[in-house]
């Protein structure tokens, strides 16, 4: 596991955008922090790195944004309106899960509860889970661990 300690927005943006530079098809990123934590600017970042052209914004009320224009495609799904897997499968969400073609990034990815259970990390070789922490008013913790390859 690793940890990297952010002191803005700005900071947070450039991690997801290494990342972003690194990430290849088929990467799955699930993402849990309360809210305001700096899970969105995580993702404007990777999207930056991914070469995405488009303003990256928050899917809380359409679920799920999808990204074309940079090297890979990018899906940002938000499960914060969702209580169950039913609901989430009802929703059309569950392939995102699965080997997607480009990089899908889940925000609140801890309403999946397969998500972290060594049987997604079969059904998704590349799985990273990241958990971020506010400590202070301007501080983030961000550690994060891949569980597939």
């Amino acid at each position: 596991m690793a940890t990297f300690i952010s002191h803005s927005p700005d900071e947070t943006a450039a991690l997801g955008e290494q990342w972003g530079r690194d990430a290849k098809p088929g990467w799955v990123i699930g993402l849990t922090g309360d809210l305001g934590a700096g899970k969105t600017q995580l993702v404007k970042g990777l999207a930056r790195g991914l070469g995405i052209s488009q303003c990256v914004q928050s899917p809380t009320f359409a679920l799920v944004n999808e990204y074309h224009s940079g090297r890979l495609p990018l899906a940002h799904l938000d499960l914060y309106r969702l209580d169950t897997p039913a609901q989430i499968i009802g929703a059309g969400l569950e392939d995102y899960f699965n080997r997607p073609t480009g990089v899908a990034v889940i925000e609140w990815c801890e309403r999946w509860p397969d998500f972290l259970t060594p049987h997604a990390a079969r059904l998704t070789p590349r799985l990273r889970h990241v958990r971020i922490e506010q400590t202070a008013e301007t501080e983030r913790r961000i550690t994060y661990e891949d569980l597939g390859d």
